[in-house]
């Protein structure tokens, strides 16, 4: 009987014991949880202060376009975008040019401009999804990649409650975030390989795969929803945009040949100046011509023209006045260093062995090139200056080959041509070729402007400082087609040119209202005709393309 009694008496006292233990576990847990939503409640109402403490907006964001209105200089450019992207069809692009001319200003509008139209898939509720390729996080061992998506295994810190239950989490990427709408990806050049390839493979199927080796489809602990993206994959049908500043060759083919390739221009001298007139009138000031003229004259691109504008906007506003002169400008020149653009103008005149040649560089460059050759009596000597001698181009498998470069074949196909139609027996002179300036040349184009240059030389006739001209040539006389015609010929323009010569192959119907007299040639004899006025014993079409305005 005792013992009995001893024994209850000793479950009661551990009863109490235990009651106190699970009561204090529980007050502890709600004093823990107090104090956590008292530090929630504190840090939340710093967080709400900060939020509402906001500066004004930098004069680039001010300025930064809203509608394809507002984009200056690029109206081709918009008119394909336009059609690529706000089509019932829309396409994927690439859009290739240098900094600061509206490639990103043009990717953020178009959805908002397809959105407009009935016949558009995207819905009103289509996303834009921006990155920048050249600061995008990638880990190639496959726990991080926010452009495609990763699967969160596990073993990974920061796994939650899913993680302790063993259950892998799919975390999707920009391109589902993007789904149903548009993914904009900047430096789309600078992409890793890997994340390119898969990519590629992503615009291919409009879905993402993950893979875990934690997964099991037969795993019933797994919540339905994630074995729903293992099996079907992550929705990811979008539309791409990237935007770069590389070369077209430069990207992988096989993501050009997934996109429609569009090329934005650089901004002209009064494209520059629109843009900065613009920028002052948003900043509350006014520009004088002559401060204008030295934004067009010193800034490469709309950006620039921007920063410009908005350090001598501070400076006349400090000093409580509106309008910025000149003086201010210089100002801002000096201290930001800025170099000035190359700035060609050609003079009235002719001049003996000199020719303008038209060529491009970069991706859409146009640019008027000297042309100086030296003749005299002599043994048959050449002298090449200016030129690429061998360029490297790339073959099969990825092997590197070596070559003469184009532009050094194309003076040898002008001295056979020379000595073949004209008679000129170069081994009688010695010649030198020159291409001043500092910047390496090559490419065929400067085929026909080389051949006129040095007959002008031998011959001792002086050629027009204010033509131009630009074509391949055959040795059979024959001018074919050249690349960037556009560029050049409005690089031309910008350079006072009259005349300009180019291959009928390249003749657009819109160069008819240019304020610039273009003439086509097929032959090397119609090129003599119209720049020495020699007339071939070879049979001549009736009559020269002359091509004027109106």
């Amino acid at each position: 009987m005792i013992l009995v009694t001893v024994l209850l008496l000793v479950q009661f006292v551990l009863s109490i014991i235990m009651v106190f233990y699970f009561f204090g576990v529980i007050r502890n847990r709600t004093d823990s949880k107090r104090s956590l939503e008292l530090d929630s409640k504190r840090e939340l109402f710093k967080l709400r202060q900060q939020q509402q403490i906001k500066l004004t907006k930098p004069l680039s964001e001010v300025t930064r376009p809203s509608s394809f209105k507002e984009i200056v200089g690029q109206q081709q450019g918009l008119k394909a975008l336009r059609a690529a992207i706000c089509s019932p069809n829309p396409q994927h692009v690439i859009i290739y040019g240098p900094p600061g001319i509206g490639k990103t200003a043009a990717a953020r509008v178009v959805l908002e401009e397809a959105k407009t139209f009935p016949f558009s898939p995207f819905s009103q509720a289509a996303k834009y999804v921006e990155i920048d390729a050249a600061t995008l996080r990638f880990d190639d061992r496959g726990i991080a990649d926010p452009l495609i998506g990763t699967v969160h295994d596990p073993i990974y810190q920061g796994a939650g409650s899913y993680g302790v239950a063993g259950i892998p989490q799919p975390k999707p990427g920009a391109v589902t975030k993007a789904h149903g709408g548009m993914l904009f990806i900047d430096e789309i050049g600078e992409l890793h390989p890997v994340q390119m390839n898969k990519l590629l493979k992503v615009l291919e199927d409009r879905c993402v795969f993950l893979e875990s080796a934690y997964y099991s489809s037969s795993d019933n602990n797994i919540p339905a929803y994630i074995h729903e993206m293992f099996k079907k994959g992550l929705p990811a049908d979008f539309r791409l945009i990237g935007a770069t500043t590389r070369l077209p060759e430069e990207l992988p083919s096989a993501l050009r040949s997934r996109c429609v390739e569009i090329f934005f221009k650089p901004l002209t001298n009064k494209e520059i100046g629109d843009i900065a007139m613009n920028a002052a009138a948003k900043a509350g000031v006014r520009l004088t011509d002559n401060a204008c003229s030295l934004i067009e004259r010193y800034a490469q691109n709309g950006r620039d023209a921007v920063n410009m504008v908005q350090i001598a906007s501070g400076i006349v506003i400090f000093e409580q006045r509106k309008i910025i002169e000149q003086h201010d400008m210089e100002w801002v020149v000096e201290f930001s260093r800025y170099s000035p653009k190359p700035l060609k103008k050609v003079l009235q005149g002719s001049k003996v062995g000199f020719v303008n040649g038209l060529a491009v560089y970069g991706s859409s460059y146009g640019m008027l090139m000297d042309i100086e050759v030296n003749a005299v009596p002599g043994d048959g000597k050449l002298c090449i200056t200016g030129i690429i001698e061998n360029e490297e181009f790339s073959a099969l498998h990825g092997q590197k080959l070596s070559r003469k470069s184009s532009a050094k074949g194309s003076i040898e196909n002008m001295l056979t041509v020379l000595n073949k139609f004209y008679d000129v027996d170069f081994t009688k002179y010695n010649i030198h070729i020159n291409f001043p300036g500092g910047a390496n040349v090559d490419g065929p184009s400067a085929g026909i402007a080389l051949v006129c240059a040095v007959f002008s030389a031998i011959k001792q006739i002086p050629i027009d400082n204010c033509l131009a001209m630009t074509g391949e040539i055959t040795i059979q006389g024959s001018v074919r087609q050249v690349g960037a015609i556009v560029e050049k010929i409005e690089a031309a323009q910008n350079a006072d040119i009259k005349k300009v010569i180019i291959p009928k192959d390249n003749y657009r119907q819109a160069f008819a209202g240019l304020p610039i007299e273009i003439v086509c040639v097929e032959d090397i004899h119609e090129v003599f005709d119209v720049v020495f006025g020699l007339k071939s014993k070879k049979q001549m079409p009736p009559g020269l393309a002359i091509l004027k305005k109106g």
